[in-house]
C-alpha cells in the first residue's frame, strides 16, 4: 500500500489556470495505458458542467470576439480612410472600389493561409504550443494597422492590406484551434453548446464594432459636423482640417480597440495545458496526459509528472497505446475511405458554400439601410451616425438571436438537422429574395435579411464550425478543421471578388439604391442554389449529439462508427488479430 501511495505521489503534476484544467493525478497508480486513458477521457467527458467550463468559453471566444470585431469594423473604417485619404477632386473623399475590395479580401485570403497553416501545426507540434501565438499575431498586426501612415514609396491601400494579411492568418489559426482545444475540454452532454458559445462571440464582436464607431463618433460630433455633404451623392470633399483630422482619430481608434480583447485572453491561452487527448494520441505521453487531466479540473496551467518515470513510461507504453499513430500514410488510408473520406467533403463543401452566401448577403447592407432610413446625411456626423447605428439595428435584429438560439437547441435537436434545416430554409428565402426582388418594398427586404441572418446563425454558419471540431480523429482533427474552414473563406473569397462587381453590372455613374445594383437580384438567386448544394453536403456529415469523441472517430468497439484499424486491432500470439478489449479507446457513451 505504502508503495502504490508513493508512486501515485511521484507522479503528481502542478499548473494550470482557472479557465482550463487538468485531469490525471487520479490514475497515476494505473499501468496499463489504454486503461488510464479511458479512464482520464472518461473524466473529462464525464464532468458536470462548472465554471471553469464556462471560463473556457470565455477565454476561446475572445479570439472570435477579436476575430469578428476586425473584420466587422473595416465594413465601417473604409467610408473613413476614403474622407482622410482619398479627399481630392479625383476621388472625392470615397475609397475606389478596387481599394475597399481588395483590403477586405486581404483578411479572407490571409485567414485561409492561417487555417491551414494552424491547423496543420497543431496536430504536428501541439494544441498548447500553437495557442496563443495566433492571439499574439492578431494584437500586433491590429496595433500596426492602427499606426499606419502612408509615404511616398508606399499608399495607405498597400499597409493596410499587408497588415490585413497578417491579421488573418492569426485569424485564420483561431478557427481550428479554438474549437478543436474547447471540443476535447468539453463535457459531452454539453460539447456543441460550448463550441457554439465560442463561435457565438461573433456576434458580440460585430455589436462591439459598432457600438465602439457609435461612441467616437459621438465624441468627434462638433469637428464632424463641419464636414457639409456636397452633391446628390454627398462626398465629403469638405471635410477639411478639424473634420478631416477627427475622422483619421476615428479610424485608428475603431481599428486599435481590437487588440484590447486579445491582450486580456493572451495570459490564460499561454498558460493551458496541452489537451489530454492529444497527450495520450499523439504525443502519446501517457504520464503527461494523466497529470494535465487534473491539472484542467483543478484549474492549474498544465501538470508536472515525475521526468524520469515520464520517459521511462514513454519508452514502454508508446508502443501499446492501442490508437495509430499519426503518418501521411495513415492520412491517405483513412481518407482514402469513403465512410471518412465524405465526411471530410461534408464538413468542407456545407462550409464553401455557405460563406458564398453569408459574405455575400451583405451586398444587401448599403441598400437595407436605406430602406430603414439609417444611411446618408447632411454632414460627416450624421453619415457616420446613422451607419453605426443602422448597424447595429441588423446586427441584434437577426445575427445576435441567432447565434444564441442555436447555442441553446444544439445540443438538444441536434448539428444535422439544424444544418439541414437552416440550408433549406435559406434557398427558399434567396429564392424569394432573387425572384421578387424588384417587387419587394423596403421594408419587406429588410424582414427577408433579417431572417437570412437568423438562419445563417440559427443554421449552417455554426454548425459547421462545431461538426469538423468532434467528427475527425484527434491525430487529425485540427488539419481537417482547418481545411473545412478555409474552404469556406475561399467561398468567401469568391463573394467578394466575382459577385460583388457582378452585382453593379449596368449600373448608372452615380446611382443609388436598388439603381446601383441591377444584378443584384441576379446574384442572389445563385446564391439559392449555392444554399440547395449545402442542403446535399449536409447529408455527409455524421450526427455528433451525446457522443464522445471517441465514438465519433471510430475507436469504440460496438458502436456504429467502430473502425478497427482506430479502435487498435492487435496481432495476437498465433499471428492473427484480435480486437482491443472494449475498454481500450472507450469512453462509455455520456448521455
Amino acid at each position: 500500500m505504502a508503495t502504490v501511495t508513493a508512486t501515485a505521489t511521484a507522479n503528481k503534476t502542478s499548473g494550470g489556470n482557472n479557465a482550463f484544467h487538468n485531469f490525471n493525478n487520479d490514475f497515476a497508480h494505473i499501468q496499463d495505458p489504454n486503461e488510464r486513458r479511458r479512464l482520464a477521457l472518461a473524466e473529462v467527458d464525464k464532468a458536470p458542467f462548472g465554471w471553469y467550463h464556462v471560463r473556457a468559453c470565455v477565454v476561446a471566444g475572445i479570439g472570435f470576439f477579436t476575430d469578428s470585431y476586425d473584420i466587422f469594423a473595416i465594413n465601417l473604417v473604409t467610408a473613413m480612410l476614403g474622407v482622410v485619404f482619398f479627399n481630392n477632386k479625383k476621388s472625392k473623399g470615397s475609397i475606389p472600389v478596387s481599394s475597399d475590395t481588395a483590403i477586405k479580401v486581404a483578411t479572407s485570403g490571409g485567414t485561409v493561409l492561417g487555417q491551414l497553416g494552424f491547423g496543420y501545426l497543431a496536430d504536428v507540434v501541439g494544441r498548447k504550443r500553437m495557442y496563443g501565438l495566433e492571439l499574439i499575431i492578431i494584437i500586433f498586426a491590429t496595433l500596426a494597422q492602427a499606426l499606419s501612415s502612408p509615404s511616398p514609396a508606399i499608399s495607405i491601400t498597400g499597409l493596410i492590406i499587408f497588415w490585413r494579411v497578417i491579421m488573418g492568418i492569426g485569424i485564420g489559426g483561431d478557427y481550428p484551434l479554438s474549437s478543436v482545444i474547447t471540443s476535447e475540454f468539453a463535457t459531452t452532454k454539453w460539447r456543441g453548446a460550448m463550441m457554439n458559445a465560442v463561435f457565438a462571440m461573433q456576434g458580440i464582436g460585430q455589436f462591439t464594432a459598432a457600438i465602439i464607431a457609435l461612441i467616437v463618433t459621438s465624441g468627434f460630433k462638433e469637428s464632424l459636423e463641419t464636414g457639409k455633404k456636397i452633391g446628390k451623392v454627398g462626398a465629403a470633399t469638405n471635410c477639411t482640417g478639424v473634420c478631416q483630422l477627427a475622422v483619421d482619430k476615428m479610424w485608428r481608434v475603431i481599428i486599435g480597440f481590437g487588440a484590447v480583447p486579445g491582450c486580456i485572453a493572451l495570459y490564460y491561452r499561454l498558460t493551458i495545458p496541452e489537451t489530454p487527448r492529444y497527450t495520450f494520441d499523439v504525443a502519446r505521453d501517457v504520464e503527461k496526459a494523466g497529470e494535465d487531466v487534473q491539472a484542467y479540473i483543478k484549474g492549474r496551467p498544465e501538470g508536472h509528472p515525475d521526468e524520469i518515470r515520464r520517459v521511462t513510461t514513454i519508452a514502454q507504453s508508446s508502443q501499446a497505446l492501442e490508437i495509430p499513430k499519426a503518418s501521411f500514410k495513415d492520412f491517405i488510408h483513412h481518407y482514402g475511405q469513403w465512410k471518412n473520406g465524405k465526411i471530410l467533403l461534408g464538413t468542407a463543401g456545407s462550409w464553401f458554400f455557405l460563406d458564398v452566401a453569408y459574405y455575400g448577403l451583405s451586398l444587401n447592407n448599403s441598400i437595407i439601410l436605406t430602406a430603414i432610413g439609417w444611411s446618408g446625411g447632411n454632414n460627416m456626423h450624421e453619415i457616420f451616425y446613422k451607419t453605426a447605428v443602422g448597424n447595429l439595428i441588423l446586427v441584434c435584429a437577426g445575427a445576435i438571436p441567432g447565434y444564441w438560439v442555436s447555442v441553446a437547441t444544439i445540443d438538444t435537436l441536434g448539428r444535422k438537422p439544424i444544418q439541414i434545416m437552416g440550408f433549406t430554409i435559406l434557398t427558399i428565402l434567396f429564392i424569394v429574395i432573387g425572384f421578387a426582388y424588384n417587387h419587394l418594398s423596403g421594408h419587406a427586404l429588410l424582414a427577408l435579411y433579417v431572417l437570412a441572418q437568423f438562419f445563417f446563425n440559427f443554421g449552417p454558419n455554426s454548425t459547421t464550425f462545431v461538426v469538423p471540431g468532434e467528427c475527425f480523429p484527434t491525430r487529425y482533427r485540427s488539419t481537417s478543421h482547418g481545411f473545412s474552414a478555409a474552404s469556406g473563406k475561399v467561398g468567401a473569397i469568391i463573394a467578394q471578388c466575382v459577385f460583388g462587381p457582378l452585382r453593379t453590372r449596368g449600373a448608372a455613374p452615380g446611382a443609388t439604391g436598388k439603381a446601383a445594383s441591377p444584378w443584384l437580384n441576379h446574384v442572389m438567386e445563385i446564391f439559392a442554389l449555392f444554399m440547395l448544394c449545402g442542403v446535399f453536403t449536409s447529408f455527409l456529415i455524421p450526427e455528433t449529439k451525446r457522443k464522445t469523441l471517441e465514438e465519433l472517430a471510430g475507436e469504440v468497439p460496438g458502436t456504429p462508427n467502430y473502425d478497427p484499424v482506430n479502435g487498435g486491432q492487435r496481432k495476437n500470439s498465433r499471428g492473427g488479430s484480435e480486437e482491443a478489449p472494449e475498454h481500450h479507446a472507450g469512453i462509455e457513451k455520456i448521455v
